[in-house]
């Protein structure tokens, strides 16, 4: 009987020890030595923000331990920590997650292997058990269970091993005694956390800054921190969501950020191409809204323009080099400017250098610099100049005038300008540069001496005008070509507000071989468009305005103005403009691959267009788009966003054109009226087709149907199906509704789906064409939907689904057309 009892109590102690391995800690946000995490376990952090526990992300079969946002209710998980990222689970129901008696955090797999666990720290727990908790600010900590909440009291900490994203109260840098580096690295893709191919870090060498790198190739440079934000990042600003600062001291060297307001739900996320994002979570449209990013001009391509170059967004070309420098190679200037520029004299050492000021710039790498934060810049000044390896200096600080010293060492590289917030750099330059430099002073002042003298002179003037009479008449047989297809009269616009080369008539008349009708690339609304060659070898494309244009010299100005003010990899790039005599001209960068419906819509080049391409050129677009709604310094809305107004270059990146009816809205404008519509039928949205209504929900609704024709090869306007008389919106939410949503795709690309992508993007189109503007997403969100992050709602009926007469629909390729609707006069812009 004894014997009987004894085994029964053994078996009783022993289910309760089982019991106790296998269910979560009574206390929800902490695993003790004696608890575990299983498959469908999890912990939620005290204040309900952040859950640990077992996901599987996308379409991935395989599982990993993770943290995600408890109280954002997407259709995904947004996922903010991995803990095996690269050793994943296949049978999550046999993982185990852990804290062990030595005060390890560990993951176990079936066969009870460990297959991630926490790192030994320096610190440990002496006096009581070793726990797990998860704490409000998504930081997973081992700490003793007696112990309180202060950084001093962990043992290991999560927050020191970042995956894909910076929270608020992480530490983005160094720790100078242990060598800890704390630093993003993307995911592989959004069905795979296991490391990617970019990395954003600090580099702890000369002055800290921070690389965003692809592997080990250098793409952006942040700039050292001076004092108020990066010099490479001027558009770092206060604001009401959250502060930042930068600590630098013996200990640490680290950037960190807190937000003001608790209530807000805020991250950095390195995407998986590259892209540094700081976003916010948006309630009421239950979606990430992104308000800054590393989106990245030429300009802040790392080392752009080379050594002792000067990039300038908006110049032609962006290189130069440095006064008193000329490129390395001189041949390759203008087409590769990667090799840079060298000095014109040799250096004198102390024996007369001096120093060139540039403001406003983004300040060279600081890799081979040094710096004293107690010295003056005068001080500064004197002892580069006493060190004949010093090439430049600057302030460290910029606050209150400037504090600071940073000396540089070495080639200056990755120097850009900037219109605000950029620094002051002072180069070393040689004597002889000084006195080419007063010369030239001296010689401005002593033509404008000359010049004043000749203009009193009326005999002077009359030989001038002789020369230039002569000289107009030698030139008008070159004309001719060009007046063959212009004799249009146009009134008289001025330069004001134009920020771009002017160019000259006759440069563009010999680049196009005076308008040869075989470069000819073809004619749209505004006019015809010529291939050009510059005399240093750049292909560009010259467009004209035409007689029969509807554009006149409102859109003309009105496109050079707001395209000269943007930069963008996915907008085209307005090289100059030319208005002379009664021409208006403009000059594009050419496009190889010319427009995206001379692909999409041909059955034979269609091909050529798998379905990677296709996404990629959708996702080029949508970050376009959300670059001039919300990124660029003008908020503007396009009103033409179609496939013809897409152009691909020789790698197949989109890049939107056409800004002759682009609206500029201010601060605080979100919507307008107008009661000329102008644009093309199938894209206009039905709020601004029939009320002259548009916004930025105008433009969305353009980009939708370019979804579908993209995914489809259909156009929108003129599509047909034996089964019904709708277009092809009305046909995409027919099969999506009957769930045959996998019909809609064009057959080239069928050998080349990702099916979860294409179906989602397929769902994003149609989100993007609902009726009612206020149902649409906003562009962030798309941006974000596309690459798999945030909720998916269900699209409602789309805009004009009703169906039509199909003999009386006419075909995309009509003539422009005017007829009116309620009042509002709309003209409607085909084939441009």
């Amino acid at each position: 009987m004894k014997t009987l009892m004894d085994d029964a109590m053994i078996h009783l102690l022993l289910s309760s020890f089982l019991c106790s391995i296998l269910v979560v800690s009574s206390s929800v946000d902490t695993i003790s030595t004696a608890q575990s995490i299983r498959d469908g376990d999890t912990i939620v952090s005290a204040g309900g923000s952040f859950e640990l526990g077992f996901f599987s992300p996308g379409n991935s079969k395989n599982w990993y331990v993770g943290i995600w946002y408890k109280k954002i209710s997407n259709e995904s998980k947004t996922v903010v920590w991995v803990a095996n990222r690269e050793a994943p689970l296949t049978n999550p129901s046999a993982g185990v997650l852990k804290v062990t008696q030595d005060g390890f955090l560990v993951l176990l797999n079936h066969t009870e292997d460990i297959i991630w666990f926490s790192n030994m720290s320096s610190r440990s727990s002496e006096n009581n058990s070793v726990v797990a908790k998860l704490l409000d600010s998504g930081n997973l900590v081992l700490k003793g269970s007696n112990d309180q909440d202060v950084p001093e009291n962990y043992i290991w900490q999560s927050f020191d091993y970042p995956s894909d994203t910076f929270l608020p109260g992480m530490k983005f840098g160094v720790d100078n005694v242990t060598g800890l580096a704390r630093y993003l690295w993307s995911w592989t893709s959004n069905d795979d956390p296991a490391p990617g191919d970019y990395t954003y870090r600090m580099d702890p060498n000369g002055y800290p800054q921070y690389f965003l790198r692809k592997e080990d190739v250098k793409q952006f440079r942040s700039g050292p921190w001076n004092g108020i934000r990066f010099s490479g990042m001027p558009t770092i600003y206060s604001n009401p969501i959250y502060n930042f600062s930068f600590v630098m001291n013996q200990r640490e060297t680290y950037f960190t950020y807190d937000l003001l307001n608790s209530s807000v739900v805020s991250r950095m996320v390195l995407n998986q191409i590259g892209v540094l994002q700081r976003m916010t979570w948006i309630e009421g449209s239950n979606s990430w809204v992104v308000h800054f990013t590393t989106e990245m001009t030429n300009c802040d391509m790392y080392a752009f323009c080379g050594p002792y170059g000067l990039c300038t967004v908006g110049n032609t070309p962006e290189c130069n080099c440095l006064q008193g420098f000329e490129p390395k190679f001189p041949k390759d200037w203008g087409t590769d400017w990667s090799n840079g520029c060298v000095r014109r004299a040799a250096l004198g050492c102390n024996n007369g250098d001096w120093f060139l000021k540039y403001s406003g710039v983004k300040v060279p790498d600081t890799h081979n610099s040094r710096y004293n934060v107690s010295m003056t810049i005068k001080e500064c000044e004197a002892m580069c100049l006493k060190d004949c390896s010093c090439m430049a200096y600057a302030n460290s600080d910029v606050n209150a005038g400037g504090s600071g010293c940073l000396l540089w060492f070495d080639e200056l590289v990755d120097i850009r300008e900037f219109t605000e917030n950029g620094q002051d750099l002072y180069v070393r330059m040689a004597a002889s540069e000084l006195v080419i430099r007063q010369a030239d002073h001296n010689g401005k002042k002593t033509t404008k001496i000359i010049v004043v003298s000749i203009v009193s002179t009326g005999t002077v003037m009359l030989v001038l005008g002789i020369t230039f009479y002569m000289w107009k008449k030698k030139q008008k047989p070159k004309r001719e070509g060009l007046k063959r297809h212009q004799g249009y009269h146009h009134k008289e616009t001025t330069n004001e507000d134009l920020e771009l080369p002017l160019f000259d008539l006759d440069t563009i008349v010999c680049a196009t071989n005076n308008f040869a009708i075989n470069n000819k690339l073809g004619e749209g609304g505004f006019g015809p468009v010529y291939k050009g060659t510059l005399e240093e070898g750049q292909e560009i494309a010259v467009k004209l305005l035409s007689k029969k244009s509807r554009q006149g010299d409102d859109e003309f100005k009105n496109e050079v103005i707001c395209i000269a003010k943007l930069q963008h990899r996915n907008l085209v790039k307005l090289l100059g403009y030319c208005i002379q005599e009664e021409e208006r001209i403009l000059i594009y960068e050419y496009m190889p691959n010319n427009t995206l419906d001379s692909f999409i819509f041909d059955e034979s080049r269609k091909m050529l267009l798998d379905w990677p391409k296709r996404f990629h050129i959708i996702n080029g677009i949508a970050r376009g788009l959300l670059y001039l709604h919300q990124d660029s310094r003008l908020r503007i809305i396009h009103r033409d966003l179609k496939g013809s107004n897409i152009l691909l270059d020789s790698e197949m990146n989109p890049k939107i054109s056409d800004f002759g009816l682009a609206r500029v809205f201010g601060g605080n404008e979100t919507e307008a009226n107008t009661k000329r519509v102008v644009g093309t039928y199938g894209y206009m949205s039905p709020e601004y087709a029939i009320d002259g209504l548009f916004s930025v929900k105008s433009d969305v609704f353009s980009f939708g149907v370019l979804v579908l024709e993209i995914v489809s090869g259909k156009r929108n306007r003129g599509f047909c199906d034996p089964n019904h008389h709708l277009n092809l919106l009305g046909h995409a939410w027919r099969l999506y509704n009957e769930g045959r949503a996998t019909e809609l795709m064009d057959p080239p690309v069928q050998n080349s789906i990702h099916l979860q992508q294409v179906l989602r993007t397929i769902h994003v189109g149609l989100l993007c064409v609902q009726q009612c503007p206020e149902d649409r997403p906003n562009m962030s969100s798309a941006v974000l939907m596309l690459g798999g992050e945030g909720a998916l709602a269900q699209p409602k009926q789309p805009g004009f689904f009703t169906e039509r007469n199909l003999p009386e629909a006419k075909s995309s390729q009509s003539e422009d057309e005017t007829f009116s609707a309620n009042m509002v006069t709309i003209t409607v812009l085909e084939a441009r």
